[in-house]
């Protein structure tokens, strides 16, 4: 078994580079056989979809991290603060929610007839929120991105070791000096990684951008290559939008890999985070002011989807057979691809291990660092690449809209293997050290050894693994949009069909289903991750 661990990492290998290199070739043909109408793709609409795209993604990530850092602050000053863990909790939950599901819940709160709208109406002001168009896209992302660049800022602050806040204190340090020599350093030293990381989020966002874009004028480069390719058929444009955003995915993780990696925190002798200065009354009403804003920013899109989901018929949307279809095709689909994910970043994550292991000390050839960047191959190559190129590629052999639960595994499975990887990965690599040589000497190989040594060790952070994969899956919109149709449907793309026939009740009722299955998937993942070691936990992040 040992021996065919480079057999299989070349496998994942070989599966990743067609799935990519399909793609790409497929763009590459089209762009050349097409000779001058192409090139003729790239007019003016295109440069102002992609300054579109830069702009709602620049704006997205200064707002998150500009309202980010305050709350963070706040949130490390007040460790006892009523409700601060249901709180961190909470931001959590944005992560879990699928995109779709997420902008139900901001249309219920900033929506011409959602809360806010009401609220104005209550105070008989003549005010019509307008949730859609550039405002909407960077409310909703923010809605996403600050609980993450919180909880992120937040781990930063809480490396500071107790000793600097003890020699603060004795030295008599306002709120300022204190932020200016002690908080700020640490915030830096990660913020590049975290606005990147916001950034790369944003700029290759989908399903926020299709539901509240409002027109041509809020459109960016993926929504625009889905309208030439499902409504247009322009494969010209296609071919011309999709290679821009390739570029611009490729300068973008260019650029934020002169930035490098967030620094990682060694340990402390610490063992909390204690703070000695007592904060005046007024730092306790502005900080306690921005943990209940960011707390209702957050919590009341969520409880919007809950509310308008229970006000829906649920009876008649569970009585129909299209909506139990959509859900078993979602789960078949979601589960395919999480195994499909797993079982490539497993072969992915012990190959390079075996051959890390057995060059010792020289420096890694190009297969073993081909394994760890092709883990990442969904970061250079976006879904909706491959997607676009495996839709523009099959048209020539077979109906592209045949071959969508092959491609929405397929694509879905990569999207999950750079979480997979990296949870798979430290896990790993501590039971390979501790156990190589004694397994060598006793003897123990092939079966044995997976049935005894490996699988007691990988057995829960593949199940996190697994949960993760799955959950991010049932959310996905971008493939099944250009694939989907009336014979394969899961219930993102029956959600977004009863949104675009306006029957908001529905569609409510759906997002709810969708929301309970993935959160019941991140929850099992996330207590699956409360069990593992703290160093496996940060290599995950």
């Amino acid at each position: 078994m040992t021996a065919l661990k480079p057999l299989a990492g070349a496998l994942a290998l070989a599966f990743l580079a067609l799935l990519a290199g399909g793609a790409l070739l497929s763009l590459a043909i089209e762009a050349l056989s097409g000779s001058m109408e192409g090139f003729a793709a790239f007019d003016s609409y295109l440069w102002r979809i992609t300054r579109f795209t830069l702009l709602q993604a620049l704006l997205s990530m200064l707002l998150s991290v500009a309202f980010a850092i305050p709350l963070a602050r706040a949130l490390h000053a007040h460790p006892a603060f009523p409700g601060r863990a249901m709180i961190l909790r909470l931001f959590a939950l944005p992560l879990a929610l699928p995109a779709l599901v997420a902008v139900l819940g901001v249309t219920s709160i900033y929506g011409r007839n959602g809360l806010l709208a009401a609220f104005f109406d209550w105070l008989g002001l003549d005010v019509t929120p307008n949730i859609y168009g550039l405002t909407g896209i960077l409310i909703a992302h923010v809605f996403f991105n600050l609980p993450l660049a919180t909880r992120l800022i937040l781990s930063s602050l809480d490396s500071i070791p107790e000793d600097y806040w003890k020699l603060s204190s004795q030295l008599g340090m306002g709120g300022w000096a204190r932020f200016r020599l002690i908080e700020w350093p640490v915030i830096l030293r990660n913020l590049s990684g975290i606005a990147g990381l916001i950034f790369m989020l944003c700029i290759t966002s989908f399903t926020v951008v299709l539901t509240l874009g409002g027109g041509p004028r809020a459109t960016t480069l993926e929504v625009a290559i889905y309208q030439s390719l499902h409504f247009d058929f322009d494969i010209a444009r296609a071919v011309s939008l999709t290679l821009v955003q390739l570029c611009l995915t490729i300068a973008v993780l260019s650029v934020l890999g002169l930035t490098g990696r967030p620094a990682e925190e060694g340990f402390s002798l610490r063992t909390t985070t204690r703070r000695f200065e007592q904060p005046t009354g007024k730092a306790k009403l502005l900080d306690g002011t921005l943990i209940i804003l960011g707390l209702l920013f957050v919590a009341l899109p969520i409880a919007g989807t809950v509310v308008s989901g229970l006000a829906a018929d649920l009876t008649r949307l569970l009585g129909e057979s299209l909506v139990w279809r959509a859900i078993l095709t979602s789960l078949v689909l979601g589960a395919s691809a999480a195994a499909l994910s797993l079982i490539i970043s497993l072969a992915l994550v012990m190959a390079r291990e075996y051959l890390a292991s057995r060059r010792r000390y020289a420096p890694p050839k190009l297969f073993e660092r081909s394994l760890d960047r092709g883990a990442s191959l969904i970061m250079v190559v976006p879904p909706i690449v491959l997607g676009a190129g495996w839709f523009i590629l099959s048209r020539h052999f077979a109906d592209p809209f045949s071959l969508a639960p092959v491609m929405v595994v397929s694509v879905n499975a990569a999207m999950a293997i750079p979480f997979a990887f990296r949870i798979l990965r430290p896990t790993w690599d501590t039971a390979a050290s501790r156990h190589n040589r004694l397994c060598a000497q006793l003897g123990i190989s092939g079966r044995n050894r997976l049935h005894l040594i490996d699988w007691p060790v990988l057995k829960r952070p593949s199940s996190v693994a697994f949960a993760f994969a799955m959950a991010l899956s049932l959310g996905d919109l971008g493939t099944i949009a250009l694939f989907g149709n009336n014979s394969v449907q899961t219930l993102p793309y029956l959600l977004l069909q009863r949104m675009g026939s306006y029957r908001t009740q529905d569609a409510a009722g759906l997002a709810l289903i969708l929301g309970v299955l993935c959160l019941f998937l991140m929850i099992a993942a996330d207590k699956g991750a409360g069990t593992l070691t703290k160093r496996e936990v940060g290599n995950i992040g």
